[in-house]
């Protein structure tokens, strides 16, 4: 494969063949890989007028500085090489593909009397993996059907030719209860235990009828040979694997081994779902759900998602049925929508699937917004609101013996945090520990300038704190002519009372209510958001008063650092030769000392 590197300026460079394309941005970070038939064609879309139709894609072409293309033989590969890239860089811009790493495997281990056993770590070199599944009580069903048709070991002794031979082992209970043949002790061969792990493999790759031939014809030897109670267990066994066989759905006799994709999508969400058939039984059925980032077609993301489950769950069927033409035939991979029979029916049942995944999604998301309107509601009637508190605004004071004095202001709209209107607040004007006047300092600072911007007011303000901090909070809103035009309540920690301006009683909203919930969550966000804005604060100005208090240092050492390396911790992890440069070998050393003690001290 050929790499090349181009500016967005050598578009018309690049050549009309499949490859895979990928975009960095001016920092050289990767944030997109793509797949195309044609390169010169597929790239320059993107930078065509029309790709202004969609916001996302025009974005992202705004970040493009360079892209880089790699030549590939065919479109299949590029999809294989694509689906690798994505994996590996995980670009912003592209859906996320992940391994299911949690999800649990059964291994067949390389080791001499191989162990089955299932695992959530995924380690090749220890032997062969069926999985991963996705129920574990699936995979449990698996394992415990093998464990007792089979007699296999579950000790971890490394039963090596000459540690048999030396007698190291001796057999346990799993020996004597008749679940192992004690092969530790040289009582069964090697040759003999493999018969059992060659049967067990077919089961875990869905080839049920082998052990069932294989049952059934020792059933019929053990009778023919008048041994008739290991012909009755062979008959168990053989029932054992019919029952097991019955609890899947079977499709069809007709049709052996085959992979079913299906996509159903809308403008945010895509649903893929996958059922893998074995010998005419669905043996595997999952729905993945793709958050779209750009305006993906579907076909795109059935391809991507189709390679990426193939390889998560060790698929090596040949056909796969999907319900959009993919147009992919190679000699590892045909694909093809089927039109009528049992295929198309397959196909619909995925489709069933898909369809299924993406109402529960969005009743889901129905469920969320109802519960927040619920809650809002109940809100409202309880502290008797003109208009449901959409938008409520907490603030809560923060300082030690009146040091570092900071407040915040957290915002929740539609009853879910807002971070990104969280505010912070150093108090300027206020000397000494006064939450009073803090208060009535940091309210002021918010909603003069929340008038000044024109920006909407809340529909709610919640105050972390009693009677007094709430009639300073009311100090600030009347010198901006807002009081009575925002609703706002105190808070008080003891009791969760809460207090409405000149109201000699509190109100006792019950303590199992949604809305004294959410007052409670407004009030806690607020607290430790002030409390880690001052411990950061704190920490940082204690850092520094400290070095400039170290002898032949001062504070206008430490500023001139300060100037160069804006931060203490810049300072610290700055050249030591750079240091010198500044402030000269006998200072340098004294902050490097310095920095040094408080290593040891925390």
């Amino acid at each position: 494969m050929e790499h090349t590197r181009l500016s967005t300026k050598d578009i018309s460079k690049l050549p009309d063949s499949p490859g895979v394309y990928r975009y960095y941005n001016s920092e050289n970070d990767l944030i997109y890989v793509g797949k195309a038939k044609s390169l010169k064609k597929r790239v320059a879309n993107y930078f065509s007028k029309s790709a202004g139709v969609n916001r996302k894609t025009l974005r992202m072409v705004s970040e493009i500085e360079s892209i880089e293309v790699t030549l590939v033989n065919s479109e299949f590969d590029a999809l294989l090489l694509e689906n690798n890239l994505i994996k590996e860089n995980q670009p912003k811009y592209n859906i996320l593909l992940k391994d299911d790493k949690t999800f649990p495997y059964i291994c067949v281990s390389k080791e001499r009397f191989p162990r089955i056993y299932s695992t959530r770590k995924y380690i090749p070199s220890l032997g062969t993996y069926f999985g991963p599944y996705t129920s574990v009580k699936a995979m449990n069903n698996v394992l415990s059907l093998i464990n007792t048709l089979f007699t296999l070991r579950t000790c971890r002794y490394d039963l090596s030719a000459e540690n048999i031979a030396k007698g190291k082992f001796k057999v346990c209970l799993e020996y004597h209860i008749g679940n192992c043949l004690g092969p530790c002790e040289g009582l069964q061969s090697e040759e003999d235990y493999l018969l059992d792990v060659d049967q067990a493999v077919n089961i875990l790759k869905g080839n049920l009828n082998i052990p069932k031939n294989y049952f059934k014809s020792n059933m019929q030897e053990a009778a023919a040979s008048l041994q008739f109670e290991l012909a009755q267990k062979y008959k168990e066994k053989l029932e054992l694997v019919d029952r097991f066989q019955a609890r899947s759905i079977v499709v069809s006799p007709k049709i052996a081994d085959v992979d079913v994709f299906s996509i159903v999508s809308d403008e945010k969400y895509a649903f893929v779902n996958y059922l893998r058939i074995k010998n005419g039984t669905i043996n595997l059925s999952k729905t993945t759900e793709i958050k779209k980032k750009l305006n993906e077609s579907d076909e795109d993301i059935l391809g991507l998602i189709m390679i990426d489950l193939r390889d998560q769950y060790q698929s090596a069927s040949k056909e796969v049925l999907v319900n959009k033409d993919l147009d992919f035939v190679t000699d590892e991979l045909t694909t093809h929508v089927p039109q009528r029979g049992d295929k198309r029916k397959l196909v619909e049942l995925s489709l069933k699937n898909g369809m299924f995944a993406k109402k529960e999604k969005y009743q889901s998301l129905e469920n969320v917004k109802d519960k927040g309107n619920r809650v809002l509601k109940q809100l409202q009637a309880d502290l008797q609101l003109k208009e449901l508190p959409v938008h409520i605004e907490c603030f809560d004071n923060s300082n030690i013996q009146g040091t570092n004095p900071v407040a915040s202001m957290v915002c929740f709209k539609m009853g879910r945090p807002s971070k990104k209107d969280y505010r912070h607040y150093k108090i300027k004007t206020v000397v000494g520990p006064d939450d009073f006047a803090s208060m009535t300092e940091v309210v002021g600072r918010r909603y003069k300038r929340l008038l000044e911007e024109e920006q909407p007011l809340p529909k709610l303000v919640v105050i972390d704190g009693g009677k007094g901090q709430l009639n300073a909070a009311c100090d600030a809103l009347r010198e901006l002519d807002l009081y009575g035009e925002i609703p706002i309540i105190g808070i008080a920690k003891r009791l969760e009372e809460i207090y409405y301006p000149e109201d000699q009683f509190a109100l006792h909203i019950d303590k199992k209510s949604e809305s004294l919930r959410l007052i409670q969550k407004l009030r806690d966000e607020a607290h430790r958001f002030a409390i880690n804005f001052h411990r950061d604060l704190r920490s940082k100005n204690s850092f520094q008063f400290g070095l400039e208090n170290v002898k032949g240092v001062g504070r206008v050492t430490v500023d001139k650092l300060l100037k160069e390396f804006r931060s203490m911790k810049n300072i610290e992890a700055a050249d030591p030769e750079r240091i010198i440069e500044l402030v000269g070998k006998t200072r340098a050393r004294l902050i490097a000392n310095y920095f040094i003690q408080e290593k040891e001290v925390k």
